[in-house]
Order: C-alpha cells, then sequence, then structure tokens
C-alpha cells in the first residue's frame, strides 16, 4: 500500500512564506523515500487539501496521513480542518484517511524550538530587525 503524507499548512501571500515548509517537505522525503510527500494549503496558496488529496490518490496512495503545521491548535485545526477531512472522506472512501495534531503539540518540536532559541545564530543570519533599545 502506498503511504501518502501532507503536511498542511495556513498560507500566505509572500511565496518565499513557504520554504521552511518546504524544507521540512524535503527532509521527510529524503528520511522515507517510499513515501508520498504533499505541501497543501488552507488558503491563499496552491496546493489546497483536496487538490493535493487527489494527487496522492492519482499516484496510488491507500492511505493518506495529514500532518497540520500549526503551532498550536486553533480554530483551523479544531473546526475548519476536522470539516475538510470529512469531505475528503467522502470523495475517497476507499482511502484511509490519519488527521494527525498539530506538529505544534509534539513535545521534540517544543525541544527544537528550545534549542534553536538558545543555539548562536548561523553565520550570516544574525537578527536583521536591529538590538531591541
Amino acid at each position: 500500500m502506498t503511504r501518502g503524507l501532507i503536511l498542511f499548512a495556513h498560507g500566505a501571500r509572500d511565496p518565499a512564506w513557504a520554504a521552511p515548509f518546504e524544507a521540512v517537505a524535503a527532509r521527510v522525503r529524503e528520511r522515507h523515500p517510499a513515501w508520498q510527500v504533499r505541501l497543501a494549503f488552507l488558503e491563499l496558496m496552491q496546493p489546497s487539501l483536496p487538490e493535493a488529496v487527489a494527487a496522492l490518490v492519482q499516484g496510488g496512495c491507500a492511505r493518506i496521513d495529514i500532518r497540520p503545521m500549526f503551532l498550536g491548535t486553533g480554530g483551523h485545526v479544531k473546526r475548519d480542518l476536522p470539516l475538510l477531512v470529512d469531505d475528503l472522506r467522502r470523495a475517497h472512501a476507499a482511502v484511509a484517511f490519519t488527521l494527525h495534531a498539530a506538529i505544534g503539540e509534539h513535545t521534540l518540536v517544543h525541544d527544537a524550538m528550545a534549542e534553536a532559541i538558545a543555539a548562536p545564530p548561523p553565520p550570516g543570519n544574525d537578527d536583521q530587525s536591529g538590538s531591541a533599545r
């Protein structure tokens, strides 16, 4: 059975906003080359969740995991996303969907963020906003 994974994010007007999500998707693909990994967005960017699911189904996925790439569980994750997934289950009855908790709820993410905050910035990546006064 081909496994699909969708990293689901909010979306933004600036295409550069998606760069961190693209980097995560690339790392997942490196670690799990047998998985079909796609990004999907709630709004303002493409593909939408239904478009990403359709591509995975077309690619032979019978199991699709959806990982919300949100730091917290707000209205989009609590209300909007479950409704979208219910629609997808009706549209693709032969596919097993698993909707996971927001990635920001995972303790490994908390640990990684704390490590990144405590670490010195990489060379050339100094704070561009100036010092606090």
